[in-house]
Parts: structure tokens; sequence; C-alpha cells
């Protein structure tokens, strides 16, 4: 069985966090899953944006929790356009 690293561990366990929330407003999790399996094709040592996003996403799984947030914005860079 492989082991993961401690960052790997953290991204895994904000997955589920975002799945948690997501679950209690229509449509989201799809969405969730979809932005996680985008991002899942950075090179595992390519530490800085994973550690990047891994803090963006925390601010957006926030957002998510908030009882206000009915629906969720998305950054496009140059080289995603």
């Amino acid at each position: 069985m492989l082991r993961h690293s401690n960052l790997q561990k953290q991204v895994l366990a904000l997955y589920r966090q975002f799945l948690r929330a997501g679950r209690e407003k229509p449509g989201f999790v799809p969405r969730i899953r979809a932005e996680f399996r985008e991002k899942a094709s950075i090179r595992h040592t390519d530490i800085v944006r994973i550690e990047y996003l891994y803090r963006r996403g925390q601010r957006q799984l926030q957002l998510l929790k908030d009882t206000n947030t009915k629906q969720l914005g998305t950054f496009k860079t140059k080289k995603d356009l």
C-alpha cells in the first residue's frame, strides 16, 4: 500500500471537507469533483503550486460553509483560456 505525504493527506482531507460541505448545496458536488480532478494532473513535484492551491481551497471552503453562499466563482489564468 502506498503511503501519502503530509501534503497529500492534507489535500485529501480538504477534498472530503469540500464534499461534506457541498452536500447541502445543490449542484456543488459535481463542481467540486471536477475542480479536484482538473488539478490532479499537477505534477507532485510542483510543491509551491500545490501549497498555493491548498491555501486557496481552504479559503474557498470557508466561503462554501457560509450559509449565504449560493455559488463559487473560479479564477482563470491566461494559460487556462
